[in-house]
């Protein structure tokens, strides 16, 4: 263990990833439970994700799952990561924040993501068009302004029982994103889908452009990414593939599939355009035994400066998802 590794707090988001010849129940029910695994194990927050119409994904209401996730834990911060403003009116979503934060008060955390539906019958399904995402800040504003009363878009309006209560607010994004968060004096959660070159640049770009503000007095940045831990590194690889494979297969077949065993995927004749696309998604990620996955995740934080990592494994077996949070966990001294 290295000396950033008791700096950084250790975080997790869970997609509620279906499994081949699983039902999405099963999954939800999964992710509930694996959170009280989370908690047990000494990890700072644990996160739910929005996704519509994936066949893969279970988690199509964080509020609603987030709020199964609180009521079934007692001291794990709760929330989303996240909801997708874009997708729905802000007075909604301080309302359901609202709500979570009344019933689980000083818990609920609150990640908000730009993004749009998946595909443009999803985006028909929910109302919203590909520009919708450019009103972000502008829903942004919107939204944290039902919490503090501010809020003039319409006026006489008030989040009930939103309106007072302090909810912690989050920032999802890449790239440009990163500048929404720091106007907004939010805190950044960030990846490494381009790089991680890119990643500390928007890092950089943030921390120069902050604005202090009610919610954050300076600039807190979250990382997010997979580490996949076990007895050996290669055990660890092969963590990686069954999600590889799920990744790889929606950017040939433009469907996002349930997970299925490394063996299956290993044995599976790709084309061309296939093995690339599941070469490609096997890089970037954190993956070792614990010594050597503690060593890249603090030379990762000291590189960026994270205040806090969130971690986002998935794979196919829950048993070995499991003991990878756990070897992770005790490796970095939070157990």
């Amino acid at each position: 263990m290295t000396s950033a590794a008791p700096t950084t707090r250790l975080s997790v988001l869970d997609r509620s990833r279906t499994r081949q010849g699983e039902e999405p129940a099963q999954a939800l029910r999964g992710t509930v439970a694996f959170a009280r695994e989370m908690e047990r194990l000494g990890y700072h927050r644990f996160w739910v994700s929005e996704h519509h119409g994936v066949p893969g994904v279970a988690g199509s209401a964080p509020t609603v799952l987030a709020a199964a996730v609180a009521a079934a834990t007692s001291r794990i911060r709760v929330g989303t990561g996240g909801v997708m403003l874009p997708n729905h009116q802000p007075l909604v979503v301080a309302e359901q924040f609202g709500v979570l934060a009344a019933l689980f008060p000083g818990r609920i955390d609150m990640g908000l993501g730009r993004s749009v539906g998946f595909t443009d019958g999803v985006r028909r399904a929910l109302g919203r068009e590909k520009e919708a995402a450019d009103a972000f800040g502008a829903q942004l504003a919107e939204l944290l302004g039902y919490f503090d009363g501010s809020q003039e878009v319409n006026r006489g309006v008030h989040a009930r029982p939103a309106e007072g209560l302090h909810v912690p607010a989050f920032v999802l994004a890449t790239g440009t994103g990163a500048d929404l968060a720091a106007e907004a004096g939010l805190p950044l959660v960030i990846a490494a889908p381009r790089g991680v070159d890119r990643m500390l640049e928007a890092i950089d770009r943030y921390r120069t452009r902050f604005r202090p503000s009610a919610q954050a007095a300076e600039p807190y940045v979250v990382v997010s990414g997979t580490v996949a831990v076990a007895d050996t590194a290669e055990r660890a690889r092969e963590l990686l593939v069954p999600e590889a494979w799920s990744g790889a297969y929606s950017r040939t077949h433009g469907e996002f599939p349930p997970l299925t065993p490394a063996a299956e995927v290993r044995a599976r004749e790709m084309t061309p355009r296939e093995r690339a696309a599941f070469e490609q998604s096997l890089k970037g990620h954190i993956a070792g035994t614990p010594e050597q996955a503690v060593a890249e995740l603090a030379a990762l934080v000291e590189r960026s400066g994270a205040d806090e990592f969130l971690v986002t494994t998935s794979t196919y077996d829950r048993a070995e998802l499991l003991d990878s949070y756990r070897l992770l966990a005790e490796a970095f001294g939070q157990v």
